[in-house]
């Protein structure tokens, strides 16, 4: 599967657990925005680590939310 991070930016509260888990995907102003990819693994491991549950994970493919 490849999937594509999006971030709620109502949802975040710019706690910066995505950029600590994955620095090369997620950048943390005032609220997180995806600046790049990476494994699905580590898209899903900080998605997971997100404690407002900012970030969906979608299907590239089918456009199927995958996370939460």
């Amino acid at each position: 599967m490849n999937v594509v991070p999006l971030i709620d930016a109502t949802a975040c509260s710019a706690h910066g657990d995505c950029e600590d888990i994955a620095p090369e995907i997620f950048r943390l102003d005032d609220i997180a925005t995806v600046i790049g990819t990476g494994p699905d693994e580590l898209m899903l491991a900080a998605a997971q680590a997100c404690p407002s549950i900012a970030i969906r994970l979608v299907d590239r493919d089918s456009g199927r939310q995958v996370y939460p």
